[in-house]
């Protein structure tokens, strides 16, 4: 996969910054995570330094963006390297130090009683790339999504469950979660 960034010179010129593949990228068992670009809510056009790895930069404290900030990422799903129904530790040590080190945030939203279950402050847009992969909600109904598909995910409790190896371009965008007791939406 190929990361292009493009910016400007120092004459306002439209140029191309980065052709690449991106650099944070973090493999552990059953997933590979591509973390493409993210913004703040201070970011300006035209970006300063577009040549600096925004996953990198301090304001990046979790892979889900707080209320103003977005997330682009490519998820690969190897559903081969795990036996389900999953029982256990899915990630050894070593890549659970990985996870908390490169992907902060993770661990904190997954829900250990229930496999791969987690909600986020954030509306993600979902794009199938390749495979299939099973979308469960909270109440277990679910929905088979293959390439080409489509999910705007509103805050809700999910798992995916992927049935072959599949890609996922996602784009989160942070928002407030407000409590709402006609609506029961949670706090």
């Amino acid at each position: 996969m190929k990361r292009i960034v493009t910016g400007h010179d120092a004459n306002g010129k439209a140029i191309f910054v980065s052709v690449a593949e991106p650099t944070h990228v973090v493999e552990v068992t059953a997933m590979q995570w591509n973390e493409v670009w993210a913004t703040f809510p201070d970011d300006t056009l035209p970006v300063p330094d577009p040549a600096q790895e925004p996953s990198r930069d301090p304001r990046w404290t979790s892979v889900f963006p707080r209320t103003g900030e977005s997330r682009c990422r490519i998820i690969e799903y190897r559903p081969e390297e795990v036996t389900l129904p999953f029982e256990g530790e899915l990630w050894s040590a070593d890549e659970i130090a990985t996870v908390q080190r490169d992907l902060p945030g993770t661990l904190e939203a997954l829900e250990p009683e229930h496999f791969g279950m987690h909600t986020t402050d954030t509306v993600d847009y979902g794009i199938v790339l390749s495979g299939r992969i099973e979308l469960e909600l909270d109440d277990g109904a679910t929905v088979i999504m293959e390439a080409g598909d489509v999910v705007v995910q509103n805050g809700t409790r999910h798992a995916w469950r992927a049935l072959e190896n599949t890609k996922i371009a996602f784009v989160q965008i942070g928002v407030d979660r407000r409590s709402d007791a006609a609506t029961g939406t949670p706090a």
